[in-house]
Parts: structure tokens; C-alpha cells; sequence
């Protein structure tokens, strides 16, 4: 189905009757299902909800209300729905100034046939259709940017400045909006790493797609190091050619890493100790015991002095066993974090 047989439902707002029904007939004329709906006057057009109509057709001139004051009104309260203004020679150059408040098409009224006034029509609808899809989508993305649970920031591809940052960089990094805004993306790096940004932006620029550059060290406000993996989308902001940035923080994750790291050399310390240090008093009381399990005892080496020597390995092992006891309470990874 066409957008000429849909149903449609139009409200007029013109106070003069003939005008009215002659734009009555035209829309007639040119569309099979068709409901229309007057309001004579601005005070009449409050009555109505707008969102019951397909399209608006707007007199410049009402008896309580016109030019600027009337168009701005209107359209306020039609929200999405496409308002089209009907003029004379008179307002033609207001007719043409309501296109940038707003309104979808202006027609001059002696010059308006029925093919003219279907097509404005159609086209309003269309164009009002993709506008509103474009604002859906504009919404989306502001809704998927700001609430974001990771840090989010748009930056300009040539001047490196922060162009929007979402709510969570501004709770994460510290800096308020209006701080980032007047920052680059170079002021939250330190020196070193500075010119690694910078070619990883270049390569971006040249068309050398990088979107997921690696990890990178940021500062925030408070002077605090993180360590952050950036992934990068190149995208349109308001006109300027922009980076769409998320960083997100694996600072902790770098922690777990480095504490995994010393438990095991911790680790491998204990399981050294128990394979050397350790060996060497247990040698010995084994030894030792064996010389008591021998059924003559030999001059030299008294059960008095065997007894000695078993009770300084057995403190010797003790002793280590409590060393290995210590290291081992050391390796718990959230006290090395």
C-alpha cells in the first residue's frame, strides 16, 4: 500500500471557511481514506491531540495568534508530528523562515493544487519518519554512552580534544565535565606514553584501523596511575571528525597478575626449603635414630650424646617448619594487594 491509499488523518488549522474547504476537497482529491479535522483558531488547536494526526496543516494568520509566536507554539506541542504551513504572497517570507524553526514545507495557497499538496504531504510524513528514526537512534546512543558502567570519552581526530566524556570517566578519572572539556586526550597520559598515542592515532587517521590499541597508562586527577584498555571507533560528532573511546580500567587485574607472580616465587621458596634446608636435620635424626636401634652402643658415641644431637636436629627442624609456616601465611593474595 502507497502512501497515497494509507488512511490518513489530517487536522487543518485555518479560520477561513473557504479556505478550509477548498483544502478539504484537494485532500479528497488525492487520498481514498482520509479523516480531517479543523481548528479555527490557536485557543481550538490546544483541544486536540496531536499525535491523533498524520500531518498538520498550519494558517500563518489566526485570529488569536500568528507568525513566530504561533509556529514555535505549535510545533511544541506537535512534538513528532510534521507540520506544513499554508500562506499567502503576503507571508511568503516568513512561510520560508518557519523551514529553519522547524516546520516540514510551506504552500502558498493560490498557487496550491491537489498533486502539490499530496506530495508535501508525502514527503512531511517521510522525512518526519527518518527524522524521528535518526532521534531514536541519536537517544540510543546517548543512553548507551552516559550510562555506561565503563569510563567513555569522545575526543577530536585532529586537535585531540575531549569532546564529550560519559558520567562514569567523570566519577572514574575525578575531572568534572567542563575539566575535560577544556583537556586532550594527551593531559591524562603520562610522558612516556604520549607519542605511543599519538602514532596509534595517526595510523586511525591514515585509514590503518587500530581498534583495539592495547593497554595504556592514564592519571587521574588525584595523581593515581591506572592502567587502562582502550578500544577505539572512529565516528561523526556534531560535525567534526571524532574517536569514540571506551578505557577500561584493568588496573586490578595488573594487581592480581603481580601478586600471582610473587606467591608463586613464594612458593617456589617453600618448595626449595623443603627439598634442601629441611632434608639435612631430618638426615640426621634418622641417622641418629638408627645408632640407638643398634644393640651395642659405641664407646664412641655415648646414648647421652645421641640424645643431645636429637634434640638440636629436632629444634633445627622445628625451626624450619616454622619458617615455612611464616612464608606461607605471607603468600595470601588480598594482603599482597
Amino acid at each position: 500500500m502507497t502512501e497515497a491509499q494509507s488512511s490518513k488523518n489530517i487536522l487543518i488549522i485555518e479560520d477561513n471557511l473557504g479556505d478550509f474547504i477548498l483544502i478539504s476537497e484537494y485532500l479528497e482529491e488525492v487520498f481514498k481514506n482520509l479523516r480531517i479535522d479543523r481548528a479555527k483558531t490557536y485557543r481550538d488547536f490546544l483541544d486536540k491531540k496531536p499525535s491523533h494526526y498524520d500531518v498538520i496543516l498550519l494558517d500563518l494568520s489566526l485570529p488569536d495568534k500568528d507568525g513566530e509566536n504561533l509556529v514555535n507554539d505549535i510545533l511544541k506541542k506537535a512534538e513528532n508530528i510534521p507540520v506544513i504551513v499554508l500562506t499567502g504572497y503576503s507571508d511568503k517570507n516568513f512561510a520560508i523562515k518557519s523551514i529553519s524553526l522547524g516546520t516540514a514545507d510551506y504552500l502558498l495557497k493560490d498557487e496550491m493544487q491537489p498533486d502539490i499538496l499530496q506530495k508535501s504531504i508525502i514527503y512531511a510524513i517521510e522525512r518526519k519518519k527518518v527524522f524521528n528514526q535518526l532521534e531514536d537512534s541519536e537517544k540510543r546512543y546517548r543512553e548507551l554512552f552516559h550510562l555506561s558502567p565503563l569510563p567513555m570519552y569522545v575526543f577530536d581526530k585532529n586537535t585531540y580534544r575531549f569532546l564529550d566524556v560519559n558520567r562514569t570517566a567523570i566519577s572514574h578519572y575525578g575531572y568534572t565535565k567542563e575539566e575535560f572539556l577544556n583537556m586532550t586526550v594527551l593531559d591524562i597520559r603520562p610522558d612516556h606514553e604520549k607519542q605511543r598515542a599519538l602514532d596509534i592515532i595517526s595510523k586511525n587517521v591514515e585509514g590503518k584501523e587500530i581498534n583495539t590499541p592495547g593497554t595504556f597508562q592514564h592519571f587521574k586527577k588525584n595523581g593515581e596511575m591506572i592502567h587502562v584498555e582502550i578500544s577505539y571507533n572512529q565516528i561523526d560528532f556534531k560535525g567534526q571528525k571524532a574517536f569514540l573511546v571506551l578505557a577500561n580500567d584493568v588496573t586490578l587485574k595488573y594487581q592480581y597478575i603481580d601478586a600471582i607472580e610473587t606467591q608463586n616465587a613464594k612458593l617456589k621458596e617453600i618448595a626449595w626449603i623443603q627439598s634442601h634446608v629441611v632434608r639435612a636435620p631430618l638426615a640426621r635424626l634418622m641417622g641418629l635414630v638408627n645408632l640407638l636401634s643398634m644393640e651395642n652402643e659405641d664407646a664412641d658415641f655415648p646414648k647421652s650424646e645421641i640424645l643431645k644431637q636429637i634434640v638440636t636436629s629436632t629444634n633445627e627442624l622445628d625451626n624450619i617448619i616454622r619458617n615455612i609456616t611464616n612464608k606461607a601465611e605471607q603468600i595470601n593474595i588480598d594482603e599482597i594487594l
